[in-house]
């Protein structure tokens, strides 16, 4: 969205950003503001529902670009504007304020209501199939100091869906899941590490089709905030990528051309809302 509020427009430069949040969605609505070397403002723009903004009519030379949004630390850049053309900020991450703030010490519960588990693996080589779990639960037993926290998680392995019956009912058998003999999945996290900033290693031992195996969640801590029915909640993000065949998962059908009808690898995105329990 173009600049506004911003005066009299005397040049031919530009400045552009999109801007999203620490969980990569879009920050709707957020303002760029444009600050010459003499301290004035030279323009205003507020972006558009996909984060997207662009502030014009700018003379060349250098500026502090500041972008703000309601419920987001502000983030100076410097900019500089050549005549003509459009200095790009690129993708800008603004944190919420407070994201930075930990859960506080005790049992937080996981919703699965607003919570998801999801897991993609190649297909033929050439696309990916998606697939989640819709039946799991929780708990994340917050301590002080937090790298004492501790994590369960259980998830019924039935209830695998890709939006296939055909499909699902194969994984649920004894060439993958093997959901009679092994009805559960479980993670137990056995350390918590930070990285700097929002991101955490969370290590654990993930129980799959009667195998357990060490894991390593790459984590983003989403931040601590009220709910509308009275509760705090606190959220995060995970990924992982797993082999097949560590968990005993080693069926496969080869094609003609020798790649494998489905891939070795898979890939777990998690995103998790957790409940304060008083």
């Amino acid at each position: 969205m173009d600049s506004q509020g911003a005066g009299v427009q005397v040049g031919t430069g530009a400045v552009t950003a999109v801007v999203r949040g620490a969980d990569g969605w879009p920050v709707a609505e957020a303002v760029l503001t444009l600050i010459d070397a003499g301290g004035a403002q030279a323009a205003r723009a507020q972006g558009d529902g996909s984060g997207s903004i662009a502030a014009t009519g700018l003379r060349g030379g250098a500026y502090t670009a500041i972008v703000t949004a309601v419920g987001h630390e502000p983030l100076a850049r410097t900019a500089v504007v050549r005549d003509g053309s459009a200095a790009d900020l690129g993708e800008v991450e603004l944190r919420r304020v407070g994201g930075a703030d930990l859960p506080a010490p005790g049992l937080w519960r996981i919703d699965p209501v607003h919570s998801s588990i999801q897991v993609t693996a190649k297909h033929l080589g050439i696309s990916s199939v998606h697939g989640r779990f819709n039946d799991f639960s929780g708990e994340v037993r917050i301590a002080n100091p937090v790298e004492s926290s501790q994590v369960e998680a259980r998830i019924v392995a039935s209830s695998v869906d890709t939006g296939n019956s055909m499909r699902d009912d194969h994984l649920r058998a004894a060439d993958f899941l093997d959901v009679e003999q092994h009805p559960e999945i479980t993670f137990r996290s056995t350390g918590l590490r930070s990285r700097g900033g929002d991101r955490w290693d969370l290590s654990g031992d993930l129980a799959l089709c009667g195998v357990t195996r060490p894991v390593v969640l790459d984590t983003q801590f989403g931040g601590v905030g009220p709910d509308p029915w009275g509760g705090t909640r606190a959220s995060a993000a995970a990924t992982a990528q797993l082999r097949r065949d560590d968990f005993a998962m080693t069926f496969n059908q080869a094609l003609q051309t020798g790649i494998a009808a489905v891939g070795t690898t898979l890939k777990v995105a998690i995103d998790i809302q957790a409940v304060r329990q008083d």
